[in-house]
């Protein structure tokens, strides 16, 4: 229920060491004012009795951890009657926010109010110069007994809700890639299967006519380039009709990730002056989010440069940190990112290189024109 038995506050750790230190010392000078040894006795065995039912009830799950908070319960009720210590409820209201099961909370919830206001009003019939010289406190600690628990439990199921969305969120992420995948299946198959198995049945009659009817031969392999040249037109439509990621659009995300990790961000090129194909901007937009990622989750860097620029040729990703560099982590060098960003560039001829000298330098280079050859050459590898 909380992540250690001593945590009173979740993300509070001082906090909960100063109500521990209390804990400790004040219930003492309630149950000293009692001249009988044998009251005194017995204060001290349930205020040890209470600290001991608080740890099983964090170390409990089902049904146990009500059977726990219940004894803490009976004991709030005789410290507060016997000894004039209401503040042990607190420690207890604390406990009960964290409950997750919500008719669970509300049944605890609704007895411990119950058992604090009662046994507090009993408490001023039996000593009441003891309560109303610590009214002030009594109110606040009923009020902490009845705000406390909610503010908690709210917390925690804001806090559930959240994670429960986020996991949707990326479930959701996955099934559009996965549809926007077997789309592209269905378009690929649909406009290259019926060409590509034309081009194989020509080539074959092309390989048989040739020494018996070398003129049908060449129509034969002219056919083949037209219907080659129609596939690969069709190619080129279709990825330029797929969404891509806008370099431009991309700068601006990680720029923001950099302010979110308190990087100092520098950039120097022209991002207005990008001019490549749709698929050479998406490449180059993952690889510079990639990069990105690694420097803020690896790098333990205070600043990060990327640089671009672009010419005739080709056109250069440079990003630049002043981290711990890449010898003291491996799973950068070794990571599924790094991994996916080379066969993304592979199957484009680009290349990436990466430094290791006061920090990490990865410079990505991709060529402008993605040429007919180029793109065959890297499906045929990848298929191997």
């Amino acid at each position: 229920m909380l992540r250690k038995w001593h945590t009173i506050i979740p993300n509070s750790p001082m906090l909960s060491v100063y109500l521990w230190v209390i804990f400790c010392f004040l219930p003492f000078f309630f149950i000293f004012r009692k001249s009988s040894y044998i009251e005194i006795s017995i204060g001290i065995t349930f205020l040890m009795l209470y600290f001991i039912f608080y740890r099983f009830s964090a170390n409990s799950k089902n049904g146990l951890v009500y059977m726990w908070i219940s004894f803490e319960m009976v004991i709030n009720i005789v410290m507060t009657i016997l000894y004039g210590y209401v503040y042990l409820s607190i420690f207890t209201a604390f406990f009960i926010g964290n409950i997750r099961r919500p008719v669970g909370f509300y049944i605890m919830y609704g007895l411990h109010i119950g058992f604090t206001v009662i046994s507090t009003a009993i408490g001023f019939f039996v000593e009441l110069h003891l309560f109303l010289s610590q009214l002030p406190f009594v109110v606040l600690a009923i009020l902490a007994v009845v705000l406390l628990p909610l503010t908690i439990y709210s917390k925690n199921k804001r806090a559930n809700l959240e994670g429960q969305l986020e996991t949707a969120n990326e479930r959701i992420a996955e099934l559009i890639v996965f549809e926007e995948r077997q789309r592209i299946a269905r378009d690929l198959h649909d406009t290259l299967g019926q060409k590509l198995s034309m081009i194989g049945l020509k080539s074959d009659l092309a390989a048989r006519l040739i020494e018996r009817d070398a003129q049908q031969a060449l129509v034969e392999v002219k056919d083949i380039r037209q219907i080659a040249s129609i596939a690969l037109k069709e190619v080129r439509e279709l990825v330029s009709d797929m969404r891509t990621t806008k370099f431009e659009d991309e700068l601006l995300r990680v720029a923001q990730i950099l302010k979110a990790a308190e990087m100092e961000f520098l950039f120097e090129g022209d991002k207005e002056s990008l001019q490549v194909p749709p698929l050479v901007e998406n490449v180059l937009s993952m690889c510079l989010k990639e990069a990105v990622n690694n420097v803020v989750k690896h790098s333990s860097a205070t600043k990060c440069e990327i640089a671009f620029h672009q010419n005739f040729k080709e056109v250069y990703l440079v990003v630049r940190d002043n981290g711990q560099g890449l010898a003291k982590k491996q799973a950068w060098k070794t990571g599924n990112g790094l991994k996916g960003m080379r066969e993304r560039l592979e199957f484009i001829n680009g290349t990436f290189k990466l430094e290791d000298e006061n920090g990490t330098t990865l410079t990505v280079s991709i060529p402008v024109a993605i040429t007919h050859q180029t793109v065959t050459e890297n499906l045929k590898n990848r298929t191997k």
